[in-house]
């Protein structure tokens, strides 16, 4: 291969996932906030993962309207929004549904619309799903919202309609929404929430008075579930807070919650939630402000507050994330898979324990992946892409 087709194989992806050791060069790049340091070894640009590792793309489905969350269904089908206000059904064939009729008006501005959905193992006897959005407010207002319905037997409509959270105060912003959903092995709901962007709304996330820049934790029909920390003058919803728009989370092999937020003009953190903890935004982060200045004082630390597990610095923009847990990739049995908007990537993280031990980059340049998990009938990944046009994609292994 000559240098000239390598290096335009390496801009569009094609090579990414052969050998991220030779195709990546993603730590190399200079970082937004040169001034920062790590609070700890490992902290960020951990070493890149060597794997031979090919990745076949299938697409299964075209023409999605900016789709944002997705989940499987018993017999196999997808379950999937677009941000434009639908929710439809894709067969194994690409087919899609006609959209599903009865859901809550949304206010689909710039980041906002209908996000993520989510469905429980009783899906096939209960027919209930769960479905976060921007809900406008009136006067030009909106905040996060969740809803949960039934699935009609003929999958035309949804019954019985229940907004089970609405995110307060609501804020005039079309930004920072948040918005991933999670069951946790107790049935208990995690929602995140966004801050919703603006100086003034960012420091709420601090306040515990309000729902904005906080992870809460809600029973399947919703208010507070039990054993959600007590924390003094707060809501009792609040799971953790301190954060600035948590787009990616998941349960680890282990049950608990991890998140992955975005940060500023860099420090997008990965952190493994605990109840009751502060993680610091807008007081303390990696990164700066998109004008180049200081986040407030410029802290990276401070008392009390928690330290992100990792931080990317340039940014990856993260959205979706997954445990792997599969067969078709056995070497990736327990890492976390995230989807990359601004890297246009799918990022792999290896981690032992509290540790992340090294990182991958696969399909670089190819599309803003918004969402990602795994089949359950065989092991692939499939990932949504951001686009006008978007994508339901498969990847297995070449």
């Amino acid at each position: 291969m000559n240098v000239t087709t390598f290096a335009q194989l390496l801009a569009v992806g094609l090579i990414a996932g052969t050998s991220p050791a030779l195709a990546q060069s993603f730590n190399a790049a200079p970082p937004n906030a040169e001034r920062q340091q790590p609070a700890f070894a490992g902290q960020t640009r951990a070493p890149i993962l060597a794997d031979s590792i090919t990745l076949e793309r299938t697409v299964i489905a075209r023409g999605l309207d900016h789709p944002w969350g997705m989940d499987q269904l018993p017999d196999g089908r997808w379950l999937f929004t677009e941000r434009s206000g639908t929710l439809r059904i894709v067969g194994a064939d690409g087919s899609k549904s006609r959209a599903i009729a009865g859901l809550p008006e949304v206010d689909a501005r710039q980041q906002g619309g209908l996000l993520d959905v989510t469905i429980r193992d009783d899906f096939t006897s209960s027919r209930r799903v769960w479905w976060s959005y921007a809900e406008p407010r009136g006067n030009g207002t909106n905040a996060t919202a969740v809803a949960t319905g039934t699935l009609s037997s003929d999958e035309q409509r949804m019954e019985n309609v229940e907004v089970i959270f609405q995110q307060q105060p609501a804020w005039r912003s079309a930004n920072h929404f948040g918005s991933r959903l999670v069951f946790d092995k107790t049935g208990a709901l995690f929602v995140t929430t966004g801050e919703r962007y603006y100086e003034a709304s960012r420091q709420l996330a601090q306040d515990l008075r309000t729902t904005l820049g906080k992870v809460v934790r809600i029973t399947p029909m919703g208010g507070a579930a039990a054993g959600n920390p007590e924390l003094p003058g707060g809501l009792p919803e609040i799971w953790s807070y301190g954060h600035r728009n948590i787009q990616s989370a998941a349960l680890g092999p282990d049950g608990t919650l991890w998140t992955v937020e975005h940060g500023p003009k860099g420090g997008d953190e990965l952190n493994h939630q605990q109840a009751g903890r502060n993680y610091g935004w807008p007081i303390i982060a990696y990164g700066e402000n998109y004008s180049g200045t200081p986040v407030g004082e410029g802290l990276t630390a401070k008392d009390g507050m928690e330290q992100p597990v990792y931080y990317w610095d340039p940014v990856i923009a993260p959205s979706g994330m997954v445990f792997y847990d599969g067969a078709m990739f056995p070497e990736w049995q327990g890492d976390a898979l995230i989807g990359g908007l601004a890297s246009q990537a799918l990022v792999r993280l290896k981690l032992d324990g509290e540790n992340v031990t090294g990182e991958a980059r696969y399909l670089e340049g190819r599309s803003r992946i918004r969402d990602v998990d795994v089949d359950a009938t065989d092991g692939s990944i499939i990932i949504l892409t951001d686009a006008a046009n978007g994508t339901l994609t498969r990847l297995t292994r070449r």
